[in-house]
């Protein structure tokens, strides 16, 4: 059985000092997040994380790579993936517009009459069907990709609806339709499976009716429990059966809870686990942003936030940028979690329900369920990679 390690850090350069190698075989370390800084090209990539896995083999090697303007690794061969509000657009394309106008006359009629029939491009519904073919497409590239260079993870895809307020989410969002939304991340997880990546819904309940942004202000959304379940939350208990992991949003529901999500065991524990029901491992979103920083009108260092994530219900624990300089502050969170209760926690409450006995990070690296699928005929990546450029 691997013990649970439930803190997830980040490292400074394109390869590791000794120092990192210490910070990495730390046994609270489940993990590290890389950045666009950790990145020069695919043969430095591969040689970096085979590095990290000489360290701990079961350590998670994860990136927030969405596409659009969340993708880290954009040169040598990786594929420029479009913003998820591309998918919903294309989506609308379903043979309303123009090219539907054009069958209201005599051609559309002869048609009908001659039973032809309409090209499958102009059928209402076609654009949906295009759209997610193009966003399980998106999802084999993002994860095939990053697995040919030794990337276990990416935290995606972006389950926030757009509702046209939020800059830091934006063109992030599939939609502002929760069903659109869920469609299409499905599809998206269905790519990355097939890539053998598991995923992460994110930012629960939902980020995108705020104007806020939590990487430098502590945003609140004053509507209720029953309008945010209906509409941002939607997506959540619809594709329980395929979310392999969730990440909640450092934003206040002010109606709901006093505290931010991912500090509540009301969102995480109440609501997400119990009345959505969803059995997989819950990330908290970077404790380094403002969000994260203040509790009850109270600042908390890394490590009291990161005790206060776990409480709430999180099982892994992400600290972010902290590497840079001499990573004074890795070491102290590091030293104050093995001397203080985030220690304890693990010793006591285990890995959670979703991943057996197992480490939730390791478990998210597995490739066993994706293995597992036939195999495509031919050369799968480069046949996603042309369907992604006959769409955009």
């Amino acid at each position: 059985m691997t013990e649970h390690a439930p803190l997830i850090i980040d490292i400074a350069g394109t390869a590791l000092t000794p120092a990192d190698r210490k910070r990495l075989a730390h046994p609270l370390v489940g993990g590290m997040i890389l950045f666009a800084r950790n990145w020069q090209d695919r043969a430095q990539l591969l040689a970096l994380t085979a590095e990290i896995k000489s360290v701990r083999e079961d350590l998670l090697i994860c990136v927030d790579h969405e596409g659009g303007r969340v993708q880290r690794f954009r040169t040598d061969g990786f594929t420029h993936l479009p913003p998820m509000r591309a998918f919903g657009q294309m989506w609308l394309d379903d043979g309303q517009g123009a090219s539907s106008e054009k069958r209201t006359g005599s051609g559309a009629s002869s048609e009908k009459r001659t039973g032809s029939g309409a090209s499958s491009e102009k059928r209402t519904g076609s654009g949906a069907l295009n759209a997610m073919d193009a966003a399980t497409a998106a999802g084999y590239v993002l994860g095939s990709e990053l697995r040919a260079c030794g990337v276990d993870f990416s935290f995606t895809p972006v389950l926030d609806l757009d509702w046209g307020e939020s800059g830091v989410i934006g063109d992030r969002a599939f939609h502002s339709d929760a069903r659109v939304v869920a469609a299409l991340a499905k599809s998206l997880m269905h790519g990355l499976l097939q890539a053998g990546m598991a995923n992460c819904g994110k930012h629960f309940p939902g980020h995108g009716f705020v104007t806020a942004d939590s990487h430098t202000d502590i945003p609140v959304d004053r509507r209720g429990l029953t309008a945010i379940l209906a509409d941002d939350a939607a997506p959540y208990p619809w594709l329980a059966s395929v979310l392999t992991s969730v990440m909640p949003a450092h934003v206040i529901y002010s109606k709901v809870d006093k505290r931010p999500a991912g500090f509540s065991a009301k969102w995480l524990q109440e609501i997400l686990r119990g009345r959505l029901r969803f059995d997989g491992a819950i990330f908290s979103d970077d404790l380094s942003m403002e969000a994260a920083r203040r509790l009850g009108g109270q600042t908390l260092d890394f490590t009291q936030a990161a005790t206060e994530a776990l409480n709430a219900g999180c099982d892994l624990a992400l600290l972010c940028n902290q590497s840079l300089g001499d990573g004074a502050a890795v070491d102290a969170w590091l030293d104050g979690a093995r001397r203080g209760p985030v220690d304890a926690q693990r010793r006591q409450r285990g890995p959670p329900p979703g991943v057996a006995a197992r480490n939730p990070a390791a478990e998210l690296g597995r490739t066993d369920a994706a293995a597992r699928l036939p195999q495509r005929a031919g050369p799968p990546a480069l046949s996603a990679a042309a369907v992604l450029r006959s769409a955009f």
